[in-house]
Formats: structure tokens, C-alpha cells, sequence
């Protein structure tokens, strides 16, 4: 068989997902909703339009837990890789863990204080309908007894830190098992996003009905909350490269701006490697360092995920009164950090599916209200990836700045 097909089957699928018509059919449901609030038709037409949003959000559901499986086994196995090829690719490694604890943290002590101050508005919880009538969250304990979501989590883990001790042949079999069934289910998930428009238009029209305009109140409120989290990623990315690597941040930002600019205009962080590899050029960093350090980042690395998905999750806990308990928090952080290595390089409303939902299992939190925020996700993975994107290059310079480190050690 030749390299390159070889190369390709080893590969995850690409899906393309229709964001902007989701976007549009939340929208068009919502306003619908509205108008038909005090109509004589709106009972005949819910009954219409609930069935077919259950039936779109149960699809959602079910493809969680298999897609979480072979994601994470692929993530830590690369990650469980990188960490023998040398020195520098350790201290890149601890660099990641201790930026995804930290982005973990910060969402737990950022988004209650931020929901606090700036309370979502009156009637906001009527968009928990979109799950169904809000019911009551049972303990942490029950719910990880019911979904099994954290210890779940954590086994996948461990598998896959051994499957990396395997001899090399047993190791590439039960890879390439994963990876087909991530396959699979990507294929499957993209199924059924791709009549996103259409589940989350009859999910939202019931919404609008009960809620009115608190609705897009509510979900104006949501992307600033969620956006504020990921800003102070976005700005420790500045810090990192300043208070580590010696570079200002005015010139930081000066070498990091058509990253940036590329991050923005595509939301992917993959698309972005040529432009992130040209900003290391700009700040001098040794090209051993930037050609090893930033295409590895692409690949097991997203700094905002554990907190922009947290602060999805305890949104959610907020408008449905679930109390999150510091033992609550603390699963949530523990499955958000782990989930973070394998969503990786994935179109955003994919990766929010199959990263928020585990962490909301885990912490008790109910997860209907996801099938309509997922609609609206292309807004805060604007800042996901501009946030990616700068914490990437800044992760580059701290790796750059152990001088004493020989180019073999940065070898993949």
C-alpha cells in the first residue's frame, strides 16, 4: 500500500456542518414561537414540532458517549507519544496541562462571579424547554451512577495511556479500531447536524412560545458570559509569552496579528498553523521550536476548552437552579480537562456537542438546553479560536525559552 492512502486512512473524517442555516432555523423558531404565542394554532402546531425536536435531540444524544470514547483514546495516545520524543516535548506537555487546569479553574471561580453580577434576565428559564419540562437533577453521586460519565471518562484515559505502553503492532490495531469508530460516529453526528435546522427550528418554536423575547435576551446574555471566560484565556496567552518567554506584549501582539486575522476569518485553528508558524518567525523563535511545538498544539492542544465549556455547563445549572457543589465543580473540571485532549481538531459545533455534554453529566446538569445553545455556538468559537490560536504561539515561546535544550531533543 502506498504512504500516502495509508496516511489518509489514519485520518479523521472531515465534516462540514451548516452553521449559519442552524443559526438561522433558531431564529426562525424563536420568532415563530413569538408570533404564533397567542394564536388558537400554536397547541396544534407544538404538537407537530415537539415530537420532531425530541426525536433531533435524542439523536444528538446517543452519539456522545462513543464519539467521547474513540476521540479521547486517539488524544491521549498522541499526547502519551509526544511526551518520549525529548525533553522540550515534556515541558511542552506540562506547559498543557498546567494551561488546561488553569483555564479549568478560571471558569469555576470567573462564571458563577460573572452570573452573580450580571444575572441573566427575567423568564430565562424558559429556554430549559428546550429539553422538556425542567425536572429535578439528581446528586452527583446518582448521576454518575446513571450515566457513568466521570468514571467513564477517566477509564478512557487510563486505556489509553496503556494502550501507548503496547508493543507497536498491538498498539496500531487498537488505534486504528478507535479511529474507525470515531470515524463512524463523526459520520453519524454529522447526520444529524446536518438537520440541525431543522430540530433545533421545532425545539426553539416551542421556546419562543413560552418565553417570548426573553429568549434572545437570554441568549445574548449566554455568548457574553461564555465569551468573558474565554477572553481571560485570550489575555493569559499575552501573560504567558510575556512573564515566561521575555517578549512584551506589545510586540506579541504585533507578530500574532495575521494569526489572529487567519483565526477569525476561518474559526480553525489548523487553518491558522501557516500564519502561527510565520508569527514565530517574527519573535525570533528557534524554527526546531516552532516547527515541533506548533503543529502538536494544533493537534492535542485547545487552551479555552475546559473553560468555555464549563462556563456552558454552569450557565445551564444556573437558569435550571441545579447548586453546584464543590464536589460537583471538581468532577466537572476533572472530565472538562480530560475531554479537552480529545475534541480536538473538529468544526466547533461538533466539538461543543461532544465536550459540554459529558461535563454537564458529570455535574448533575440537565443537557437539553445544548440543542438550541449549540445553534448559536459559531459566535463564542469566534474567541474559542482567536483565544486557541494566541495560547498556541505563546506556548511555543515558553517551550523557546529553555535555551539550553539540543535540536535532537526537539525532534517528533
Amino acid at each position: 500500500m502506498d504512504a500516502a492512502p495509508a496516511q489518509a486512512e489514519r485520518q479523521l473524517v472531515t465534516v462540514r456542518i451548516p452553521a449559519a442555516w442552524t443559526l438561522l432555523g433558531l431564529i426562525a423558531g424563536l420568532g415563530t414561537g413569538l408570533l404564533l404565542a397567542r394564536s388558537p394554532v400554536l397547541d396544534s402546531v407544538v404538537a407537530i414540532s415537539e415530537p420532531i425536536g425530541t426525536l433531533w435531540l435524542r439523536a444528538l444524544q446517543v452519539t456522545i458517549v462513543p464519539l467521547v470514547a474513540g476521540l479521547l483514546v486517539i488524544g491521549i495516545a498522541q499526547m502519551a507519544r509526544a511526551a518520549r520524543a525529548g525533553a522540550a516535548a515534556r515541558r511542552m506537555l506540562g506547559w498543557v496541562f498546567a494551561v488546561l487546569v488553569f483555564s479549568g479553574v478560571v471558569s469555576v471561580l470567573l462564571t458563577p462571579a460573572l452570573l452573580s453580577l450580571f444575572p441573566p434576565p427575567s423568564a430565562a428559564a424558559g429556554v430549559l424547554s428546550a429539553g422538556g419540562a425542567p425536572q429535578e437533577v439528581p446528586g452527583l453521586v446518582q448521576a454518575a451512577a446513571e450515566t457513568a460519565m466521570l468514571p467513564l471518562t477517566l477509564f478512557l484515559a487510563a486505556f489509553a495511556l496503556a494502550i501507548a505502553k503496547l508493543p507497536r503492532s498491538q498498539r496500531d490495531i487498537l488505534l486504528d479500531l478507535f479511529r474507525a469508530l470515531a470515524n463512524a460516529m463523526l459520520l453519524i453526528i454529522g447526520w444529524v447536524l446536518w438537520v440541525a435546522p431543522v430540530g433545533v427550528f421545532a425545539l426553539a418554536l416551542g421556546v419562543g412560545a413560552a418565553s417570548g423575547g426573553a429568549a434572545f435576551a437570554t441568549l445574548g446574555h449566554y455568548i457574553l458570559i461564555v465569551v468573558a471566560v474565554g477572553t481571560v484565556i485570550l489575555i493569559a496567552g499575552y501573560l504567558l509569552a510575556w512573564l515566561v518567554g521575555g517578549i512584551s506584549p506589545m510586540r506579541f501582539a504585533r507578530a500574532l496579528l495575521p494569526a489572529q486575522t487567519v483565526a477569525l476569518s476561518t474559526q480553525s485553528s489548523l487553518a491558522s498553523l501557516p500564519a502561527m508558524l510565520d508569527s514565530a518567525t517574527r519573535l525570533s523563535l528557534r524554527e526546531q521550536t516552532s516547527e515541533f511545538v506548533l503543529p502538536l498544539a494544533v493537534a492535542i492542544f485547545r487552551a479555552t476548552s475546559p473553560a468555555m465549556n464549563l462556563a456552558v455547563a454552569i450557565y445551564v445549572a444556573h437558569l435550571a437552579g441545579v447548586t453546584l457543589t464543590p464536589v460537583a465543580l471538581a468532577a466537572g473540571v476533572a472530565v472538562a480537562f480530560v475531554i479537552a485532549i480529545g475534541s480536538v481538531s473538529l468544526p466547533g459545533t461538533i466539538s461543543f456537542v461532544i465536550s459540554v455534554g459529558p461535563i454537564a453529566l458529570a455535574m448533575g446538569v440537565p443537557i437539553g438546553p445544548l440543542a438550541l445553545l449549540v445553534a448559536v455556538e459559531m459566535m463564542p468559537d469566534l474567541m474559542r479560536t482567536v483565544a486557541n490560536v494566541t495560547m498556541d504561539v505563546a506556548l511555543a515561546v515558553a517551550v523557546d525559552r529553555g535555551r539550553e535544550e539540543s535540536t535532537e531533543d526537539l525532534q517528533p
